[in-house]
């Protein structure tokens, strides 16, 4: 017996030994690995995979409008990947980070209460967004919106205290964490206050307080159970099935496929792939970026001409995104924030700033306010009762902080234009409260904060107001 096991080990592979025996792999043979995994990780998360994705996902989401008879509003950017265009009623802007740990927050840039009358009108909406791999919601529904609510209920219905709480998501936080934002609400409260908005007028917009309901793939409440007359019902819907595990193991599909579309998309849009799916499908995808390119210069020759929006309680400014035509807008005066001010005419109706796009506009605009100064004076000094229309390449950035200034600088507290005051105390406050009308009258209003700085840096350096 002992001389077999003897044998058998004399024939069979030796261990090594010692260090000099061990093998390791080439360095060509872990890059290859290592390739190989990010390949597959490519793979599972191509475009074609993230809308097939969304399709699916967007299948959940009609489900839910179905079962609570409800309006879908898509929480920018990520929710309307999610909704199709004819059945999306309004966008929200309510940012994760708002709701992130310890940075908890009402946003007084992100006010959003255009969606009050339709929830009036409807009972009730349905708010989506999505969130990537390994959570069950983002923190913009688990807990920004949640703020944002009880912030609302508490300005607007002060004598109803059963709806000012916070409403969580039931057993998701820590009774630390719920603690801690609850302490807050008081003061986010009160800076909502401190902007100056007619609290009358927004009560009867929403005319009930809000309550608040979860829905995501793994559970959501029946609708008879949310029914009521005294409230609005505000339903969050996380539009993605949660996934623990890596890409790889879930054949294909990707939580969150809608989060981060810039990174993937080459360039495509929600309505655009809602309109051309099947073009898509039909294409092979090594063909959909110059497929793509086409479908978003033909539909951005469709688009029609960029709405004007009155600045309230103003009754004569305005704000647009710029176009090409020469003869657009030919009855207002007009601040182009972009247009070169070589083809500016000396006397003309027409201020050309000639900033550039993004972080380099903003900064190229605190050069350019005292001009923006100089042009309102002359404009609107000369006949107050003057229009003047404010523009840039999106209509959302520079134009709201030209707007800003002029607003600052010129217009009294119920909107009429006082003339240049000097003695106009211009703090941080004082600015709040202005921006608070233009974010009021065009909600998808976004100044960067680069371009809010150069604002600030302005207004409140006095040799300027002189």
């Amino acid at each position: 017996m002992d001389s077999s096991m003897d044998t058998s080990t004399s024939t069979s592979t030796p261990y090594p030994v010692s260090l000099s025996e061990l093998h390791f792999p080439s360095t060509e043979q872990s890059l290859s690995l290592s390739q190989t995994l990010s390949a597959l990780r490519r793979s599972a998360l191509s475009v074609a995979n993230r809308l097939r994705s969304i399709e699916t996902d967007a299948r959940f989401v009609q489900e839910v409008a179905h079962n609570y008879n409800l309006p879908l509003i898509a929480n920018e950017r990520c929710g309307s990947w999610y909704i199709p265009p004819e059945r999306k009623a309004a966008s929200v802007y309510f940012k994760s980070t708002d709701g992130h740990a310890g940075q908890w927050n009402w946003s007084d840039r992100r006010l959003n209460l255009h969606i009050l009358p339709i929830a009036r009108d409807y009972g009730g909406c349905i708010i989506v967004d999505s969130t990537r791999r390994g959570k069950l919601m983002p923190d913009a529904l688990a807990k920004t919106v949640p703020i944002w609510c009880a912030v609302v209920n508490r300005a607007l219905f002060p004598d109803q205290p059963a709806m000012h709480a916070v409403q969580f998501p039931p057993n998701y936080l820590g009774a630390s964490e719920e603690s801690e934002i609850e302490k807050r609400i008081n003061g986010f409260v009160k800076s909502m206050k401190d902007l100056n908005l007619n609290l009358e007028d927004l009560r009867i917009a929403l005319g009930k307080p809000m309550k608040i309901a979860w829905a995501h793939q793994s559970a959501w409440p029946p609708a008879d159970r949310l029914a009521g007359d005294e409230v609005n019902i505000l339903v969050l819907c996380s539009a993605s099935r949660r996934v623990h595990g890596a890409e790889m193991s879930e054949g294909g599909y990707i939580q969150g496929a809608g989060d981060d579309s810039e990174s993937w998309s080459h360039g495509l849009s929600p309505p655009v792939f809602w309109t051309h799916r099947d073009v898509l499908w039909a294409t092979a995808e090594s063909h959909w970026p110059e497929l793509i390119a086409r479908l978003m210069q033909e539909h951005r020759k469709q688009e029609p001409g960029g709405s004007v929006t009155l600045i309230q309680p103003t009754r004569n400014l305005y704000l647009s995104q710029r176009r090409d035509e020469p003869d657009r807008d030919v009855g207002h005066w007009m601040v182009d924030c972009n247009a070169s001010p070589l083809a500016s005419v000396e006397g003309s109706r027409r201020l050309n700033l000639g900033c550039g796009s993004a972080k380099r506009g903003s900064r190229d605009l605190r050069k350019s306010l005292n001009h923006v100064k100089e042009f309102v004076q002359s404009c609107l000094g000369a006949d107050p009762t003057r229009t003047l229309l404010v523009v840039c390449e999106t209509g959302k950035d520079l134009s709201a902080g030209v707007l800003l200034a002029i607003i600052c600088l010129f217009y009294s507290d119920d909107g009429e234009f006082a003339g240049l005051n000097p003695g106009t105390l211009i703090d941080k406050q004082f600015i709040r409260r202005r921006l608070a009308w233009i974010i009021s009258s065009k909600h998808d209003v976004n100044p960067s904060r680069t371009t809010l700085q150069s604002v600030h840096a302005f207004l409140m350096q006095r040799s300027d107001l002189d």
